[in-house]
């Protein structure tokens, strides 16, 4: 942690709780949900609340974060959702929890996610040398993982069969300590940037860089399709392995289970996706690592085995969190120090602004046409959505991108 700094130590802290909080609110949501309704497109709607303000508040959040200070962003955003959760908790401790108060505090709690998270991926490559950004992200992307998915699951699971109020209680909690830990951070964290000009002028020239740099623009879009896909196949995947009339048949805590074994493939992805981006070079190791992820969502819909479903979620999780590190990297690197706030939310956007609509549809089109069919839909467009990034990567046409801006090697190690 020498080389990464103090300053690291409290955003790497920080993040580890706040993603700690992530993971028992995301797996807790959808089984509060189930508790209220088996309807595939209303449990759907607790994924879509969680992602929803990307699509809204994305790119006035990257404005921001280039204005602002972005630690002082972090600590308000955490203080916010913690009050959120907090009254949230007393409502269903009164007795007042529905699927609605439910859906409204996990879409207001994701709105201080889009502010916090915009400015964490901004000011870690103000806390770190430019040449430990790989090992630094993945550390945050490893200890996401830990708290995501490695014990938020499990927590829950526990949470939601013997204290349902507290899988919003603890949420908030945490989020407020979290909040706390960045003030440890030493310095500003303040953008260079000449003086601002409207909002809307800082955002468009946000979207013009993006849209002319070819490689982020193709890797934004397709990011954008795989997890739309995504969305939709995991927006409904508790109906397919949840609840005795499921073709698997698990308890909750099952489900949780296999949230914690992805974790730990996950975990192992983050820690060797800098030995892959030096093996193949940082694009293709994670154009490869996304088509063995999309192929790998087949294997539960065409045997649902429980511990074929285990084995599944570790190839996930491996290949899932690698790609991650290693496109966020490559992000970092390539993207201006005073546009990193914006053009980051605005590749989110695309990245992540379609997954509404995809939790929507895959719990839509599993009313009609059964979740099989969403299984097989979701898959395919994610192979699709590789094959389009993998021919910018596999087949450039130039170094040089329209914007006039040098980029890394993608096709070679660095």
């Amino acid at each position: 942690m020498t080389r990464l700094g103090r300053s690291f130590g409290f955003l790497l802290s920080s993040t580890a709780l706040s993603n700690l909080a992530d993971g028992v609110l995301k797996v807790g949501a959808p089984l509060m949900a189930v508790s209220f309704t088996r309807s595939p497109a209303l449990v759907a709607l607790a994924g879509a609340a969680a992602t929803l303000p990307w699509l809204l508040l994305a790119l006035p959040a990257g404005a921001l974060v280039d204005r602002l200070d972005r630690r002082r962003i972090m600590v308000a955003a955490n203080a916010a959702r913690a009050a959120v959760l907090a009254v949230a908790t007393a409502l269903a401790a009164l007795g007042l929890m529905n699927l609605w108060v439910l859906l409204a505090a996990v879409f207001l709690a994701c709105v201080s996610e889009v502010f916090a998270d915009t400015s964490a991926q901004a000011a870690l490559p103000m806390a770190v040398p430019e040449t430990e950004l790989t090992r630094a992200n993945g550390r945050v992307v490893g200890v996401q993982i830990l708290g995501n998915d490695f014990a938020g699951a499990p927590l829950a699971g526990l949470l939601v069969t013997v204290l349902p109020a507290a899988v919003l209680g603890a949420p908030g909690l945490l989020y407020g300590v979290a909040g706390l830990l960045l003030l440890g951070m030493r310095g500003r964290f303040l953008a260079p940037r000449a003086a601002p000009r409207p909002v809307a002028g800082e955002i468009a020239e946000s979207l013009r860089y993006l849209w002319s740099h070819r490689f982020l623009r193709t890797l934004a879009l397709s990011a954008g399709l795989i997890n739309t896909a995504g969305a939709a196949y995991f927006g409904v995947l508790v109906l397919w392995v949840v609840g005795d009339g499921s073709p698997m048949g698990l308890a909750p805590s099952g489900y949780g289970l296999m949230l914690t074994v992805f974790a730990v493939g996950a975990l192992a992805g983050s820690l060797v996706a800098g030995r892959a981006g030096r093996l193949a070079g940082d694009a293709p190791a994670f154009v490869m690592l996304w088509a063995v992820c999309a192929l790998a969502h087949l294997v539960p819909v065409l045997l649902p085995v429980p511990w074929l479903l285990y084995a599944t979620a570790v190839v996930w999780g491996v290949s899932g969190a690698a790609a991650n590190v290693l496109v966020i990297s490559t992000r970092q690197r390539i993207i201006p120090g005073e546009l990193l706030g914006r053009v980051n939310a605005a590749y989110r956007l695309l990245g992540m602004g379609g997954m509404p609509l995809g939790a929507a549809l895959g719990g839509l089109a599993g009313e009609v046409a059964g979740l099989p069919a969403v299984f097989a839909g979701a898959t395919v467009v994610q192979l699709l959505a590789v094959c389009w990034i993998g021919r910018v990567v596999f087949f450039p046409t130039s170094k040089r991108v329209t914007s006039g801006v040098t980029i890394p090697d993608i096709t070679g190690s660095r």
